[in-house]
């Protein structure tokens, strides 16, 4: 059985129409279950939820609250909830292409030495207008992803993203679960846990796929193309970084510390490349985030 774990975080203008697309997918329901996580939501989450359960009886919905704040503690609730040998996160604004599930289970089929995976994902900007900052260097910045339509695995500091990304229950056995000291909490943009959790699979030895055409398109609200966005999300990333680092040994901190010195060689070289072309915008953009990730990196 599949685990479909969807965490969730006063976002009930989305959660429905993400939940009709899985339950609308044309895949057989005892195939799969839908576990959804409400973190301690303040706005309608739980009325959509329970209007979702009455449009859809037949799907298998399981709704829990988890009151411990922040993503890692709802993912694993989730996790701990979870029947299916597989588990499967996806966003509360994420919505799967209509052919998903059955892709995915062919996929998984076709690679059983898969033992953590993630797709295509899509943004949709809802403001209609891709931001002009937006180049293949920062594409993750909203939780976008397209490595090409070709099956193959994650490799280096690439890892699959939390908006459409898998786990074989067998292998989180082995690794445990999300760091809980990492990820999102409220409206800090703290992050980390997916990368933490994966570089723990690639250590036992574990097989991370790509599987392009298991595609989620990701809804991103105009707040999270603002600069002011950006700078938080750059601040969040440096702070995860820093405790995840820590967590394992001075050692590896100071690594991150080099590396994030080639990061600015990088960033200098882009920006001039984006310089040449007058693309300032696009340029910018990278120094600005560089300079908040470095200044969470060094404090605490």
């Amino acid at each position: 059985m599949l685990s479909i774990i969807v965490c969730t975080y006063n976002r009930d203008k989305y959660l429905y129409g993400a939940l009709r697309c899985i339950a609308e997918n044309g895949f057989p329901a005892e195939a799969y279950e839908i576990i959804l996580v409400n973190n301690m939501s303040t706005d309608n989450t739980e009325a959509e939820c329970q209007k979702f359960e009455n449009d859809y009886p037949n799907v298998n919905f399981r709704y829990f609250v988890e009151t411990n704040q922040g993503l890692s503690f709802a993912r694993n609730r989730g996790i701990k909830e979870s029947r299916g040998d597989t588990l499967l996160f996806l966003d509360d604004d994420s919505y799967i292409q209509q052919d998903y599930l059955k892709s995915l289970h062919q996929q998984l089929s076709e690679h059983p030495d898969a033992d953590a995976f993630g797709g295509k994902i899509d943004p949709v900007f809802e403001s209609g207008e891709t931001p002009r900052w937006l180049s293949k260097w920062n594409y993750s910045w909203v939780s976008a992803i397209d490595m090409g339509d070709k099956v193959c695995q994650f490799e280096g500091k690439a890892f699959p993203i939390g908006a459409n990304m898998g786990i074989r229950k067998a292998m989180i056995e082995k690794t445990g679960v999300f760091n809980t000291q990492l990820g999102r909490s409220k409206k800090n943009l703290m992050g980390g846990e997916e990368k933490d959790l994966f570089e723990r699979i690639r250590q036992q030895g574990g097989n991370i796929y790509y599987f392009p055409d298991v595609v989620v398109q990701h809804v991103i609200p105009p707040t999270r193309t603002t600069k002011d966005y950006v700078k938080r999300l750059g601040e969040g990333v440096g702070r995860s970084e820093r405790i995840r680092t820590l967590g394992v040994s001075k050692w590896k901190y100071l690594k991150r510390l080099f590396s994030e010195l080639v990061k600015w060689g990088g960033t200098a070289v882009l920006w001039l490349g984006f310089a040449i072309k007058g693309q300032f915008e696009r340029g910018n953009i990278l120094f600005t985030f560089r300079r908040k990730v470095t200044s969470g990196l060094l404090n605490e």
